[in-house]
């Protein structure tokens, strides 16, 4: 089983941005987002529409990983992450790291997911052949926290398998060389996996067992404090673009803009998009997300983790980590 401590997760990754960054001095700010992740957000971020609502230059850096947007947010390099998985986030706050969750992004339980070789023709009756194999999961992602939901829920016992920490690119060309016997990913690399092999549960399927996979807009506390009228300007352009695309009839237009942003093709995009939910601000103000329920999913979330040995400990309580501040204030822009 391979063993990756928090502080090594949480620290690793600074060299993962592939972008020139912007230090924020008031005039600038530098966001993180995913590549082959195609978001609403997108045709703004395109047009400008953030920078014309911030009034500042903004530098978009792109991920493969939630934990490196943690590395970069700890290192000052970003200042908001669009779209970080809720493991990341626990990872890192687990450790110690000072983020805020400042809104649900996207709920996608059909775009997360672990897929088995298809030579191995293992399926979920057979998921007791797993045991042996070798499996690629990148470490403190939502994929990771998939992976290890549904290992438990099959019976099978983590340390059987030789784990290695993949992102999900790398997994789905291992997958695809047989390199790999399972691979573990979301967006256009879970895709590309699909190719090469069969998932073991469906998202409806793991939604019922209560592996819910979302993901947040995401920040580093005291950046927040000093900087909430930019954050909350920020939230509500999101919104806007969600309930742009939600609506229907801009859908033609800002489909390819969205594409070409995200690095895949129109149909590609179409398709990932249809197995998003985009929570309004409403509902994730509401009881069911932010509201209410969040705190305890983080603290069931950073258990699995701490059960698997992945992180040493989780926090008392993740109350503290979540600001409905500037998503409150974003709701009556």
């Amino acid at each position: 089983m391979f063993k990756k401590t928090t502080g090594a997760i949480v620290l690793s990754a600074v060299a993962a941005l592939t972008g020139t960054t912007a230090i924020a001095d008031g005039h600038a700010i530098t966001v993180g987002y995913f590549l082959e992740w195609p978001m609403p957000f997108q045709f703004a971020k395109v047009n400008g529409t953030y920078e014309e609502a911030l009034e500042m230059e903004i530098n978009w850096v792109s991920f493969d990983t939630g934990t490196a947007m943690s590395a970069a947010m700890a290192s000052g390099d970003v200042q908001l992450s669009v779209s970080q998985g809720v493991p990341p986030f626990v990872v890192a706050t687990s450790a110690g790291q000072d983020l805020q969750m400042l809104d649900v992004a996207v709920s996608y339980a059909d775009n997360d997911n672990c897929v088995v070789r298809s030579d191995l023709e293992i399926t979920a009756m057979s998921a007791a052949d797993l045991s042996g194999s070798k499996v690629a999961v990148p470490l403190g992602t939502a994929a990771h926290y998939g992976f290890l939901r549904q290992m438990d829920h099959f019976g099978v016992d983590v340390a059987s398998l030789d784990v290695v920490d993949m992102s999900p690119p790398d997994g789905a060309a291992a997958l695809a060389q047989g390199a790999v016997d399972m691979a573990c990913g979301w967006g256009g690399s879970l895709r590309r996996m699909k190719e090469s092999g069969n998932t073991l549960l469906t998202g409806d399927e793991k939604t019922a067992l209560g592996i819910l996979v979302f993901d947040v807009t995401s920040a580093p506390t005291a950046w927040v404090a000093e900087n909430e009228a930019t954050v909350a300007k920020f939230l509500a352009v999101t919104a806007q673009a969600n309930a742009m695309w939600k609506a229907g009839d801009m859908i033609d237009e800002m489909l390819p803009v969205i594409a070409q942003d995200s690095g895949m093709d129109v149909e590609a995009t179409a398709q990932t998009l249809a197995t998003f939910v985009f929570p309004s601000v409403e509902e994730q103000l509401g009881a069911a997300w932010l509201g209410a329920a969040a705190p305890s999913f983080l603290q069931g979330v950073a258990q699995v983790f701490v059960d698997a040995g992945s992180i040493d400990g989780s926090l008392d309580s993740y109350a503290g980590a979540i600001n409905t501040g500037p998503l409150a204030a974003a709701n009556d822009m």
